[in-house]
């Protein structure tokens, strides 16, 4: 098993508009070979540098099926606005992957 994370620093203040776009995205990763769930976390606010912690988290049978998925027409039509929401972010996503350890 595999899991994928992308951790987001959303500018105080456009937490709603970044979850706006996840919850009316038009997915197509129950599509693909080995996908297994998803989820958006949402995690603690950061009053220094004005932020709040996001990560999307997705679960893959395994690291293949995740890479499948990112060179797939799905994942590109899925990224293909990214830019173009009223978002503010700080930085780039942070990319994280994780292979599951079994037995552990």
């Amino acid at each position: 098993m595999y899991i994928a994370m992308n951790r987001f620093k959303v500018q105080n203040g456009s937490e709603d508009a970044f979850e706006d776009v996840w919850k009316n995205r038009d997915s197509s990763l129950s599509d693909m070979k080995g996908f297994k769930e998803f989820h958006l976390l949402r995690g603690p606010v950061n009053e220094t540098e004005g932020h709040t912690l996001f990560a999307s988290h997705t679960v893959w049978a395994s690291h293949e099926d995740f890479v499948a998925w990112t060179k797939s027409e799905n994942f590109r039509a899925a990224h293909r606005n990214a830019g173009t929401s009223k978002v503010h972010y700080l930085g780039h996503p942070q990319f994280e992957g994780f292979s599951v350890v079994e037995g552990a």
